[in-house]
């Protein structure tokens, strides 16, 4: 005979059954059937049942009796990178229903039971977030240069690769462990150094206390759930020795996040994520109260934490936005797709501190799995996420990275994309592509100042819009240009590079490319690189020192755009010289295998003439006379 419990256990079973059910319905479900979009909201209240079950199920862990003798339990924890004494410590944080207690976990012989030491803890009648213009600024830790941590994604993207070869060749298992510890150590040193969004908790005894972290989703999520518990009656209290001690020594078993959040600590079953692009196109958001100036910004996992990846404009004075702008995403190993929604925040009293930003209020946020086999259609899927009451409406379809990044050749040879640098020169007559010129021009009038410029998205339909004018060579393109927005012409510039039937620095001289840049004679290595450029076309050499020029122009101001040439070779890199036909054809590579060792050396060669004192054409073409030029 069942229990009472097992009895009430059992809805719920059946929500859950059938949750899987319509998940595989829709699966084999033709996106144009009537009743593909009944099942999806069926989905959407089974999983939002589900969800909220949970919410309320799994706080139910008690720890010890608070001081009005109830059950105290966890609700809430996870890893979070503290900064203490000036350096980054990665702590697991425990929000229990009156205190929040922060915790390391002690180095332990083996075979000996691993236990936490309490760092520090906070009652939650003392816990109060300090207003942004209530901080007062801390001895900040210097955060890591962007190319240090591009540097590490790619150290760990080999590893992977390699990891997955000794597999696939039945390699020792001694290897793969080797491996794998020093794929752990990389991850671990990326989970400690990327995070920079500051979430600041203050004792109302005096003590404040500094996390960091990727995600501004995940700092929503803490505080809001330590404001949840606030809104009880709670009372302030010392714990004793022997206390602090007990509720400590229950972190362990109560734990609810057992591994730091690497990839590294995946089972070898579990999905390695998605990696390619995501395309998004956020539609419109309902539901608010009143009229805001709202924008979106989505996040997405890679390495094992969120970052955020796009944003939208600010769609001023409305409570009803319509964005309709279209992201493109890398995907890393991705699995879900966070969206936030805001309202902007003008008021320059309201700065944090702690980064020097002015802090916008979250409406709503949300997240939703990325499904490999919903996803990985050519058509777009479009769907909706509930947060608060607001509705986001958005679609999305995936590109693996192979597909997206094939160079295709136009088939009309009258516009500019698609077609032969030569070509498009030659017809206009000058020595750089008019697109190239006018570009830059353009970046360099108002844009070079513009943090992440060349990194951050543009909106997909703006430069749909300016190759179609470029392509037609509408009498408008200046016009147009002046009003567009200044990511979506640097996007336009990529664009062009990346649709070229063959790579501005040629198929032909890929190859010795790659292994002049391998060389470590620093002469060997000068003489070759130079050498490798007077070898290339005139319009090509002549658009490349035009473009490496500009490049060097966006990184002097680094300061101010973040963009160093490290981050711009990381950007233009690939672009500029990946082979038009696909190096990998022998056999299948895993997606995770990430071409990582030909990127890596693809931004090496950029960023060796970045670093090079200027290179003048003419400069070149007179030492041509003491080289021959076969390569």
């Amino acid at each position: 005979m069942c229990s009472p419990a097992a009895l009430l256990y059992k809805p719920i079973d059946r929500v859950m059954r059938s949750t899987l059910v319509l998940h595989d319905l829709l699966k084999h479900t033709p996106a144009d059937h009537p009743d593909y979009p009944l099942l999806q909201d069926a989905l959407r209240i089974s999983q939002n049942f589900l969800s909220s079950i949970n919410e309320d199920i799994d706080p139910r862990r008690t720890a010890v009796t608070t001081p009005k003798g109830e059950a105290r339990q966890l609700v809430k924890d996870g890893f979070l990178v503290e900064v203490s004494e000036g350096s980054r410590k990665l702590r697991h944080v425990f929000l229990f229903t009156d205190v929040l207690l922060c915790a390391k976990l002690k180095k332990t012989g083996v075979g000996k039971h691993q236990q936490y030491d309490c760092k520090w803890y906070v009652p939650l009648a003392d816990l109060v977030f300090p207003a942004p213009e209530e901080t007062e600024p801390c001895a900040q830790v210097h955060p890591i240069p962007d190319h240090e941590l591009e540097d590490m994604k790619m150290k760990i993207s080999v590893i992977k690769s390699e990891v997955q070869k000794e597999k696939a060749g039945k390699g020792q298992s001694r290897a793969i462990e080797r491996l794998k510890k020093k794929m752990f150590e990389n991850e671990f040193w990326l989970l400690l150094n990327s995070p920079t969004i500051p979430f600041r908790i203050h004792n109302r005894n005096g003590k404040s206390y500094l996390f960091l972290l990727s995600s501004d989703y995940e700092r929503s999520e803490w505080r809001e759930a330590i404001q949840k518990l606030q809104k009880k009656d709670l009372q302030a209290f010392v714990l004793s020795s022997v206390e602090l001690q007990v509720l400590t020594g229950s972190c362990f078993k109560l734990r609810t996040v057992h591994n730091i959040p690497v990839t590294s600590n995946k089972d070898d079953d579990e999905s390695p994520g998605l990696y390619g692009f995501l395309h998004v196109i956020v539609h419109s958001a309902t539901g608010f109260k009143q009229s805001a100036n709202l924008y979106c910004t989505l996040e997405v996992d890679s390495f094992g934490y969120f970052v955020s990846k796009a944003k939208t404009r600010v769609f001023r004075d409305t409570a009803e936005p319509q964005w309709n702008e279209e992201f493109e995403i890398e995907l890393e190993g991705s699995q879900s797709l966070r969206i936030l929604c805001y309202e902007k925040c003008y008021d320059k009293t309201k700065v944090n501190k702690d980064n020097n930003e002015i802090v916008d209020k979250i409406m709503g946020k949300g997240q939703i799995q990325l499904d490999p086999q919903a996803v990985q259609t050519k058509n777009w899927h479009m769907d909706v996420i509930e947060m608060n009451g607001i509705k986001v409406e958005f679609s999305m379809k995936f590109t693996s990275r192979d597909m997206s990044l094939k160079r295709t050749p136009s088939k009309k040879q009258t516009g500019v994309f698609g077609v032969k640098i030569s070509v498009v020169t030659k017809r206009e007559r000058s020595k750089v592509p008019y697109i190239v010129r006018q570009c830059i021009e353009e970046v360099e009038k108002r844009g070079i100042e513009e943090v992440g410029i060349y990194r951050i998205s543009g909106v997909a339909t703006d430069i749909q819009a300016l190759k179609a004018v470029f392509d037609a060579n509408n009498k408008d393109i200046l016009v147009m240009l002046s009003d567009m927005d200044i990511n979506a012409i640097a996007g336009t510039l990529k664009l062009y590079f990346r649709e070229l039937p063959e790579p501005l620095l040629t198929d032909r001289l890929y190859p010795a490319f790659m292994e002049g840049i391998a060389l470590s004679d620093p002469a060997a290595k000068e003489n070759c690189m130079m050498h490798l450029l007077r070898s290339l076309p005139d319009p090509n050499l002549i658009t490349f020192l035009f473009l490496l020029e500009h490049l060097k122009r966006v990184a002097e101001k680094e300061p101010v755009n973040k963009m160093s040439l490290h981050n711009l070779a990381t950007v233009f890199g690939p672009t500029l010289l990946r082979p038009s036909e696909g190096e990998s054809k022998g056999h299948p590579t895993l997606a995770s295998d990430i071409w990582s060792h030909d990127v890596m050396a693809q931004v090496q060669v950029l960023l060796y003439y970045l670093q090079h004192p200027p290179i003048s054409f003419a400069e070149l073409k007179r030492n041509t006379l003491y080289f021959s030029t076969d390569v």
